[in-house]
């Protein structure tokens, strides 16, 4: 009887003792896993992040019309002009709350100089906001001199807007912004001799009169859309007549060299050639794909695959995870 219990407690003790090793041994394996899986994450970021680029490049706001795309100040893109371009209006939000317009667009005798833009009467710390939905592409300070602190967005329309002299800004470079979202605070930083608001709308870098597209007093635009024109003095549009027109792309291309149609073909044809290019170096994982499938479909090695991904022979793939190839 005592053999008995004595062989019991040993095959209890045994199996005690066993599952805590194979726990161990879990643990251990799950460790040496760990590693891996952050770098597999790491490098499916980076893939796809790369993957993705040329795609948010070519979907900024009106990109068929701007050459780039970047966070300095451009007031001429150097870009030969389309002769006539449709600009829809609706959805314009008013930039600030005050109708009051201290000074219009022109030139200003008293300065000696050309105003590009209407100056409304703010004060420090009133809301300003965004004319029509967009992304912002610049948030920067002049000091003492120009602007002050001012924000530019790029509209979905092909408008750039600027707001100047303010106190604070309330948003950061490649936000995106609806019409009417808030962007900084009206202030008198920069060359200004008493709080307001420089509002500029622009056209490819050419400044258009925003008395021309809005009525400040009544707190909304003039017209459904304004026709602009590199040849002759632009005008405003009703929805209906904008629609008789032919297609923006058709308007661009019309009427010589200027804004040609082939300069739009190379840019999809340049657009195509990289997608291809950024598609051709990362491959997503499909069902039963192993990376020696992928690296004959690819045309290169296993051992590249794993030098390029960090990875090793063995490593088991998952489906949709994303293996950089070149």
């Amino acid at each position: 009887m005592q053999f008995f219990k004595t062989t019991s407690k040993r095959l209890i003790m045994f199996s005690i003792l066993t599952i805590c090793a194979l726990v161990a041994v879990a643990q251990d394996q799950l460790a040496s896993i760990a590693p891996i899986d952050k770098r597999m994450r790491a490098i499916d970021s980076v893939s796809l992040s790369k993957l993705l680029e040329v795609e948010r490049f070519f979907g900024e706001p009106s990109a068929n019309l701007y050459p780039t795309w970047d966070n300095k100040y451009i007031n001429n893109y150097s870009v030969e002009m389309p002769k006539e371009y449709k600009i829809d209006l609706r959805g314009f939000h008013m930039p600030c709350e005050s109708k009051r317009v201290t000074s219009s667009y022109g030139y200003r005798r008293s300065f000696r100089r050309n105003h590009y833009g209407t100056d409304l009467k703010v004060y420090v710390g009133d809301t300003i906001r965004s004319a029509f939905a967009g992304k912002i592409r610049v948030v920067a300070n002049q000091g003492r001199k120009g602007y002050g602190k001012y924000v530019v967005i790029r509209h979905y329309n092909g408008l750039e807007t600027v707001y100047g002299h303010l106190s604070k800004q309330l948003v950061v470079e490649d936000q995106e912004v609806k019409a009417g979202e808030v962007i900084g605070l009206g202030g008198n930083t920069g060359r200004s001799t008493g709080s307001h608001l420089h509002f500029e709308t622009r056209f490819l870098g050419k400044f258009i009169d925003p008395e021309t597209l809005f009525d400040f007093d009544a707190c909304d635009i003039l017209n459904d859309f304004y026709l602009f024109s590199s040849v002759s003095k632009g005008k405003l549009l009703t929805a209906a007549q904008a629609k008789a027109l032919p297609s923006n792309d058709i308007l661009a291309s019309m009427g010589g060299p200027t804004f040609q149609a082939d300069k739009e073909a190379q840019s999809k044809a340049f657009q195509e050639e990289r997608r291809q290019s950024l598609r051709a170096s990362v491959h997503r994982v499909q069902k039963g794909e192993s990376l020696s499938v992928i690296a004959r479909k690819r045309g290169t090695t296993v051992a590249k695959l794993c030098k390029l991904n960090n990875i090793k022979t063995t490593t088991v793939l998952r489906v949709g995870q994303i293996i950089k190839c070149s």
